[in-house]
């Protein structure tokens, strides 16, 4: 139970790093070969498959020009109440 509980953490921690280093490559214009590009690609490969089914279910919201992915959000609220579960 605690090696689930703690992979659920650990998956927790890469989504939230990711969440975060999205926001510097996209807005940072970070280039191709700089260490936090390759960080965010490595976590890209891990978080992507995940989040991929629950944006098939629940659209981006749009807003104006731009979307916001909630699928994020929803993975987060989802391995929290998971991990309250297992408790």
């Amino acid at each position: 139970m605690s090696l689930l509980r703690s992979l659920i953490q650990l998956l927790s921690l890469a989504l939230l790093a990711w969440i975060v280093l999205s926001y510097i490559v996209v807005f940072g214009r970070v280039p191709w070969d700089h260490p936090i590009r390759k960080a965010y690609d490595f976590l890209s490969r891990i978080i992507e498959p995940i989040l991929r089914p629950i944006r098939a279910v629940v659209p981006p919201l749009r807003m104006g020009g731009g979307a916001l992915d909630l699928s994020p959000l929803i993975l987060i609220f989802g391995l929290q109440i998971l991990s309250n579960l297992l408790r």
